[in-house]
């Protein structure tokens, strides 16, 4: 089995995750000392929360999470697409905004209250240019709703000289609630022997943007080149994210032993090690790679090791659980019309992902995010 180096064609289209983890783990450092002032308000830090993808803490009884995440520049194809081909697709990334927060928020066991969103444009006058503004604002209530949470708010700055006039920036935040006699997933459960469930993910989602608009700048039909599938790659690349909280959120209503869950996204499945235990996860099947990520890893010439640990590769998200819940939970994302696989188990043995299916290899220190 292959042990990669770091994506080189990532890098080239900008994004340096060796770079971005450094300056986590220094923030997530700098947080760690302002933890005890949430005492003087009545509440506490559930400081092994950090370096999870929600900050959990405690008030009045209620275990509550807080997050922020942003779309990244998936934005920018879609206003490249609409340039090129004529399509709109705003909505699908206001879609895609939500999915990326809510879909972080459960993966610490809470269900998403409220959503704030965040559009920054290079000029007010983008909203003025057809009806993505109205497409916009459809795809971030259609997201909440989908999601169960209130559209609390939000700001939308214009930003002249920090952002291009053409582009807008899609970001928000939320905060969820673990539901009552329960605790947080902060992976104080995982043990060897638990199972883990890969739910399929749509496509691109929500990373990986980057090295796509790369790899489109790079073709002579551009966003309009056709996909073995028939589709175009702008299209492709823009269909919405899925949101998978009411897959939690059943899951959780019918007590199935869920011990950890891992939203699939930066760091492709390198994010299988997320939890911070000294284990093993063995994986034995993959989902499907939907077309136009095998076709972004081919065109960057991406081994399955940079692949695999760069776009989601058709792994949206991960859940594990003891044996006796992985059939359920498979079945219960059928019920939700999501595709589901058991894909492998925790084992003993050093922190290291193994892709059976691709050969490939990764060790813990290919992942460090803190906390």
């Amino acid at each position: 089995m292959s042990e990669p180096h770091a994506a080189g064609s990532y890098r080239d289209a900008g994004v340096d995750y060796d770079a971005l983890d450094a300056g986590k783990r220094l923030a997530v450092a700098s947080a760690l000392a302002t933890s005890p002032l949430l005492a003087g308000r009545g509440g506490r830090a559930l400081d092994d929360s950090r370096g999870e993808p929600a900050f959990v803490f405690e008030h009045d009884g209620v275990t509550l999470a807080l997050v922020v995440e942003g779309l990244g520049t998936k934005s920018m194809i879609a206003r490249l697409v609409q340039e090129q081909l004529g399509v709109e697709r705003f909505g699908d990334v206001a879609y895609d905004t939500v999915a990326a927060i809510v879909n972080d928020l459960i993966c610490v066991g809470a269900l998403p209250l409220v959503l704030a969103a965040y559009f920054a444009t290079g000029d007010s006058e983008w909203y003025a240019r057809g009806q993505r503004g109205v497409s916009l604002l459809r795809g971030w209530r259609q997201a909440c709703e989908d999601a169960g949470c209130a559209w609390g708010g939000g700001e939308s700055p214009t930003l002249p000289g920090l952002l291009a006039s053409p582009e807008i920036e899609l970001a928000g935040s939320a905060v969820g609630a673990v539901p009552r006699g329960r605790e947080a997933i902060l992976g104080q459960d995982l043990r060897a022997g638990d199972e883990i469930v890969i739910v399929a993910s749509s496509g691109l989602h929500a990373n990986g943007a980057s090295l796509a608009r790369m790899v489109a700048d790079g073709l002579p039909d551009g966003y309009a080149t056709k996909l073995e599938d028939g589709e175009t790659l702008g299209e492709a690349l823009l269909r919405p994210s899925l949101i998978y909280v009411s897959l939690l959120q059943r899951a959780m209503e019918r007590d199935l032993p869920v011990s950890y869950v891992s939203h699939i996204t930066g760091h492709g499945l390198l994010k299988l090690m997320r939890p911070k235990a000294e284990l093993t996860y063995r994986i034995e099947a993959l989902p499907p790679v939907p077309p136009v990520l095998s076709f972004l890893a081919e065109r960057s010439g991406m081994d399955h090791a940079a692949a695999y640990s760069t776009f989601n590769m058709g792994a949206g998200l991960a859940l594990y659980c003891r044996p006796d819940g992985a059939d359920p939970l498979v079945a219960l994302a059928a019920e939700l019309g999501m595709h589901a696989i058991r894909a492998g188990s925790v084992q003993e043995g050093p922190r290291r992902v193994i892709l059976e299916p691709v050969g490939v290899e990764y060790r813990g220190d290919r992942l460090d995010l803190g906390g």
